[in-house]
């Protein structure tokens, strides 16, 4: 897999953070030109392309921008391109509000769907086209298990990880013949997580304390109980194996999937 990666150039969304670092540091390991994007300080920017190019990575840069806004959207991508050809694109960043359906504002929906969705489809839209020409190319699209199934208060983001899954179905229709086994093709997948050790959980966890009145470990505990059969969290660099492993050339004909890590809980 190392080998296989070896220069290729991925572009990580949210990867300051999370599943998104964590993705950023597997492709680091296995030898990938790794374009972190991010919002963070510069001086934090510095100290996550030492880490990525401690990891592995033969070369790292760091790339900022509002995902809510299509201008930068196109210039992000303008960016990435001139620093070199594209082959990998992982839409990770995503951000949640949990609120009862009626209470959610216009603009925390339009965010949401903004940067959960919309921002997926303006890099793909982009990339493809380029990805085709070269006969090899991978979209991993971070969705989540929220794509799969539904929960209450959560329908902003229920609605942007269901039209996430959608959207790499179709595209993954449209590029399907787009290279060969030999060149490796181009293929567009989700990944959909249950639970994970990230900071998104936070406020879940606090609203289950408040609601409980139990400590933070026992509020996981009931939220891994109710949803996630397994009774375990998923760890940021599960994640990133399985988004790796979806990108080598061997993994031509697995396109259009939705694949859950998710300890059973969409098997109920």
């Amino acid at each position: 897999m190392t080998m296989e990666l070896h220069g290729k150039s991925v572009l990580i969304t949210g990867a300051d953070r999370g599943i998104g670092k964590g993705i950023a540091l597997a492709f680091a390991k296995a030898g990938a030109r790794v374009a972190a994007h991010g919002l963070i300080e510069a001086d934090e920017a510095l100290r996550l392309i030492a880490e990525l190019q401690s990891a592995g990575s033969p070369q790292g840069r760091y790339f900022g921008g509002d995902l809510r806004d299509v201008g930068q959207i196109d210039a992000l991508m303008a960016q990435v391109f001139a620093w070199g050809p594209l082959d990998i694109l992982v839409n990770n960043a995503g951000i949640q509000h949990t609120a009862p359906l009626a209470k959610i504002t216009a603009g925390v929906w339009n965010d949401i769907l903004a940067v959960n969705l919309s921002a997926a489809f303006h890099t793909m839209r982009h990339a493809l086209p380029r990805m085709a020409e070269a006969r090899y190319g991978r979209v991993v699209n971070i969705a989540s298990v929220h794509g799969l199934v539904a929960s209450v208060s959560k329908a902003p983001y229920v609605a942007a990880k269901f039209g996430l899954v959608g959207l790499s179905k179709v595209a993954a229709l449209e590029y399907a013949d787009s290279g060969s086994a030999d060149s490796g093709g181009v293929t567009i997948n989700c990944i959909c997580p249950g639970w994970v050790e990230t900071a998104l959980l936070g406020p879940q966890i606090a609203e289950r304390r408040q609601e409980l009145g139990v400590s933070a470990a026992a509020a996981i505990d009931a939220m891994l109980a109710e949803k996630q059969p397994s009774h375990r969290l998923s760890s940021p660099s599960e994640i990133a194996r399985l988004a790796v492993w979806l990108c080598a050339p061997d993994a031509h004909n697995i396109t259009g999937t939705a694949i859950p890590i998710d300890g059973g809980w969409t098997a109920q």
